[in-house]
């Protein structure tokens, strides 16, 4: 099936944390601009727009970021029980150098003034608004056969002071991004046996949440 023969739902279904089948190819300017666009188009509170876009490209720092993730993955393993360590060690937990591209999505609580219509009583919604930008991004990518890796083994300040946040910009994703081989059918932490899914049912409450 082509990109342009994607249903929004078979995007969704399709959707994968990349992590080992990326390309090693850049992805194409046209492109990145067209999936950048899909994720300034999110829905976002008092219309703030609270989300920016850092494209990282220099292998210089791409590898210095892999490196501090590479060091955060080991502190997380170490603290593991040792059937657990078994499990997570053989999963490969980013792509940085491999995709060749990154993108940082950031938050700027700032952004719409002091009154941002609908966040008074529930502040949050900022942030909420910028993983909305995010899955966006995710769902176009894949519809153009890109794909996605989320990192999270990072500290926040090392990503800031990495990319040149300034004071009050929030780093919210490291996004690895470029042309994949393919999709894998099954998430990865469900084929490397760290955690299933569960069934929608399982989820799904009528009137008053049921424990």
């Amino acid at each position: 099936m082509c990109a342009a023969e994607l249903s929004v739902y078979e995007a969704i279904r399709m959707r994968r944390d990349v992590r080992a089948e990326f390309t090693g190819d850049a992805i194409d300017e046209d492109t990145l601009l067209r999936i950048l666009e899909a994720a300034h188009c999110a829905p976002s509170v008092g219309n703030s727009q609270p989300w920016d876009f850092v494209v990282v490209r220099e292998p210089a720092t791409l590898r210095t970021f892999a490196d501090h993730v590479a060091a955060k993955r080991t502190e997380f393993r170490d603290g593991l029980p040792p059937e657990r360590a078994a499990t997570f060690e053989p999963i490969k937990i980013e792509g940085i150098t491999e995709s060749g591209t990154a993108i940082v999505v950031t938050y700027n609580h700032d952004r719409g003034g002091p009154q941002v219509l609908g966040r008074a009583s529930v502040p949050e919604t900022g942030i909420y608004s910028t993983v909305l930008a995010i899955q966006n991004l995710w769902l176009a990518a894949t519809a153009e056969q890109v794909g996605v890796g989320w990192v999270s083994f990072y500290e926040t300040d090392f990503l800031a002071e990495l990319v040149g946040l300034p004071d009050g910009i929030r780093p919210v994703a490291w996004l690895c991004i470029g042309p994949v081989d393919e999709f894998q059918r099954v998430p990865d932490l469900e084929r490397f046996g760290w955690r299933t899914g569960r069934p929608l049912s399982d989820a799904i409450h009528h009137e008053r949440y049921q424990a």
